[in-house]
């Protein structure tokens, strides 16, 4: 797939996974409707691109709001003349064991960013998508997959992307829009900063220890822009990740210690 002249609509684009993929496809020549939720970071990272030589198109967005989400497409559909490209990246995540925790709305506002956005923005875009043979790319997790301690309510919501994009997949096959769900491990991305806590406020420091440890949201990009070229189905990023998922099948038991071990060794 050749990204020139693509465009391309990326949610959760000021920073992160988002703004790294952002700059990679200014550099391939497409053109870019970024959405995020503050105006000031979403014109910063815009105007990043557009130094790039990028045609974009800025749209604060708060993929909670299905509203919002309307507007983001029918904006980008009317400047920019359609959508080829759906990546659906905008993300928070949590940092609390469930009996642990206070304040239940945590898990509502994180379905609702992390599963409900991504079925409002594909909704919408789906009739350009259609039209133009487009791709459907959906920023998910490992723990889309796994069981991960101290993440339930970031884990049910990336399950969830998951089940519904594995579907979607199906029922648009021979539709000409292909679907990639992207499973990232741990990435520099400083979500875990702005995780909510057990009483559903931000924690506003992080006990992950990721630099040196995880994959640059640079290298993780570059791995995902790879995949939608060749219009893939799937990316797991880590190799634990991959073998994890067949060694589950047979010994569910020693993955779930697997991935126990791995948290306590991130954590402090």
């Amino acid at each position: 797939m050749d990204f020139r002249d693509k465009v391309v609509v990326i949610t959760g684009a000021s920073s992160g996974i988002g703004l790294a993929l952002a700059q990679k496809l200014s550099r391939a020549g497409a053109t870019l409707a970024m959405a995020a939720r503050e105006p000031k970071a979403v014109a910063e990272a815009a105007a990043s691109c557009r130094s790039i030589g990028a045609k974009v198109l800025e749209v604060p967005t708060d993929v909670a709001i299905a509203e919002q989400c309307r507007r983001l497409i029918d904006r980008t559909v009317a400047e920019l003349g359609g959508v080829d490209i759906l990546i659906n990246n905008a993300g928070i995540s949590t940092g609390a064991r469930f009996d642990e925790t206070t304040d239940l709305s945590l898990f509502e506002r994180v379905m609702q960013v992390n599963y409900l956005g991504a079925v409002y923005c594909t909704h919408f875009a789906l009739p350009s998508l259609k039209a133009r043979a487009g791709l459907l790319v959906a920023i998910s997790s490992l723990a889309g997959k796994l069981g991960v301690p101290q993440r339930s309510a970031y884990v049910a919501s990336k399950h969830a992307l998951q089940g519904f994009f594995d579907t979607l997949r199906i029922e648009l096959a021979g539709s000409g829009i292909d679907v990639l769900v992207v499973s990232p491990g741990y990435v520099e991305t400083g979500i875990r900063t702005r995780a909510l806590g057990a009483d559903g406020r931000p924690l506003g420091a992080s006990d992950w220890h990721e630099r040196g440890k995880a994959q640059t949201a640079d290298a993780c990009a570059a791995a995902i822009i790879d995949a939608m070229a060749r219009r893939r189905r799937e990316l797991v990023m880590t190799r634990g990740g991959r073998v994890a998922q067949w060694v589950r099948l047979i010994a569910p038991r020693l993955v779930d210690a697997m991935v126990a071990r791995a948290v306590r060794r991130a954590a402090r």
